[in-house]
């Protein structure tokens, strides 16, 4: 790789301050121009999808996370509304926490924030808090899961300060079950205190939904509409994100702004000037349009170790589909997992330079390394220099061991490059899923998930009314109602683990005993 043929292969946006570097991927020079039909497709599909073309069919949505940054591109005046009058809105009332206009019942100001959701909605301001929280404004707690021991150590970890925490519920149905079991378990603790829940909580979500009306019905401080149009896992710049960023005096107008700025860049219709549509180019490449080579995200900085997470939900939940478009069985999907540089050089990098290859590399380097003057380390070298000189490293010794690479460079994390980093990930994936035929906005998976808990939920419930004080076998129960042993077995353990039966062992499952 010669440094001639690494400038012709560099892609910069100089007013943000960003580049992508593709010359470790190994794209031949043809490679584009016989992408070209599939390439004219996705910028088709896209202008049809900014133009309020029903994109989620399962629910007849539309898809307009684009419109939430610009909200000129948006189809009517109404959904232009429903993306400007919040804002106002918004920053109105987190003007007011600081000052006490809203404030708890017991006095003061609100000093840390819990947030209930899942997904999305817990994802996205998990990312913002981690890269752009500032740590003399108000701490986030989060209930991002259905787990009662997760729950309980935040609640020990705020202790006496409950009182003084406002609790932010997000779902757009309010249906969700992990989100309505964190609520419930919030109200309980709050109760448990001797605090009224609703007197300190808010809620994001759908106008009209179960979560809207219960708000409205319990008394909430208030609530904020979830738009309809945006799906969880490009929610971080709707209400989701917005209002615990206002809270948290985060600069949400920044971000909007960035995510605006790489938009305008990236709808550009010059392959090679788009760093969207030539990222989602390289992934097509180097997985042969099949996701055969899994992602591993390296970002070079603390403050975006939860940007790995986020990018996972972002693409997997997007490409991960057993259908194209033409009802093919095609399984796509692309693997995303990492954590940070130089972190991961201690973990699983062996493996990535001598191990199974069957991934490429996404690093991110971020220019500057701290605000202020930095202290020598060693010699004249910072510390600073060495996360460089690491990330350098790393990236050329596996290139050596034939392992490709992607790198993109900011020179900050700052609210506006986070902005331009969601925007860009978030148009690649929309090209991606154009360039490989699938739909990125409907998410069957997830719901027969959804469908099959629901499933084991009541047959968990059946084997609760089947257990009495003699001792049965799960193949006892199991008869009694007609289930499969199996799954009656795993009931009977979950209750007997929580305190609801006896559990006395065999020398294998079929001989195991349960009872009260």
């Amino acid at each position: 790789m010669t440094f001639e043929e690494y400038s012709k292969t560099l892609l910069r946006y100089p007013d943000l301050g960003f580049s992508l570097d593709l010359s470790r991927m190994d794209i031949a020079d043809d490679f584009t121009e016989k992408m070209q039909p599939k390439i004219d497709k996705a910028f088709t599909d896209l202008t049809a999808l900014e133009a309020g073309e029903i994109a989620n069919p399962d629910e007849g949505r539309m898809v307009g996370h684009y419109w939430l940054r610009n909200p000129d591109l948006a189809p009517n005046d109404e959904i232009r509304r429903q993306i400007t009058e919040p804002i106002k809105t918004i920053k109105e009332f987190a003007s007011m926490i600081p000052t006490g206009e809203i404030a708890p019942p017991s006095g003061g100001v609100f000093k840390n924030i819990l947030i209930i959701g899942i997904g999305g909605s817990a994802l996205g301001p998990q990312l913002i808090n981690a890269a752009l929280g500032q740590l003399d404004e108000i701490r986030p707690y989060f209930f991002d899961n259905t787990d009662p021991a997760g729950m309980d150590r935040d609640i020990a970890e705020i202790g006496k300060d409950l009182n003084k925490t406002l609790a932010i519920v997000i779902s757009k149905s309010g249906g969700t079950p992990e989100t309505r079991n964190g609520m419930i378990e919030a109200k309980h603790a709050y109760e448990e205190a001797g605090l009224d829940f609703a007197k300190h909580a808010i809620a994001v979500t759908g106008e009209g939904s179960k979560l809207d009306a219960f708000a409205r019905e319990a008394g909430f401080i208030t609530t904020f509409p979830m738009e309809d149009w945006v799906g969880g896992r490009t929610s971080i710049l709707s209400t989701v994100g917005l209002v615990p960023m206002a809270i948290q005096d985060i600069d949400f107008e920044e971000m909007l702004a960035g995510a605006k700025e790489m938009d305008d860049l990236t709808r550009s219709t010059d392959t090679a000037t788009n760093a969207a549509m030539r990222l989602a180019l390289a992934w097509y490449h180097e997985g042969n349009g099949k996701g055969d080579k899994d992602m591993v995200v390296l970002p070079y900085k603390d403050s975006l170790v939860l940007f790995s997470k986020y990018l996972q939900q972002l693409i997997m939940e997007s490409l991960g589909k057993a259908e194209d478009l033409d009802g093919n069985t095609v399984n796509q999907g692309l693997a995303v997992y990492g954590n940070k540089g130089s972190t991961d050089q201690h973990a699983y990098v062996q493996q990535l330079r001598d191990g199974l290859h069957n991934f490429f590399a996404t690093f991110i380097e971020v220019r500057k390394g701290r605000t202020g003057d930095s202290i020598t380390v060693e010699g004249e070298n910072t510390s600073a220099d060495y996360l460089q000189g690491f990330l350098r490293g790393t990236r050329r010794a596996l290139y050596e061991n034939g392992r490709h690479s992607v790198l993109i460079s900011i020179e900050e994390v700052t609210p506006r490059t986070l902005g331009h980093l969601i925007a860009l990930f978030e148009r690649t994936v929309t090209f991606y899923a154009s360039l490989v035929n699938i739909n990125a906005y409907h998410q069957p998976g997830v719901e027969a998930g959804k469908a099959a808990a629901t499933v084991f939920l009541d047959l968990l419930n059946e084997v609760r009314g089947h257990l009495t004080a003699a001792r049965r076998s799960a193949i006892d129960v199991a008869t009694a109602i007609s289930c499969d042993p199996e799954d009656v077995f795993h009931a009977l353990v979950h209750l007997a683990s929580n305190g609801e039966a006896t559990h006395t062992r065999g020398d294998n499952p079929m001989d195991d005993r349960f009872f009260l």
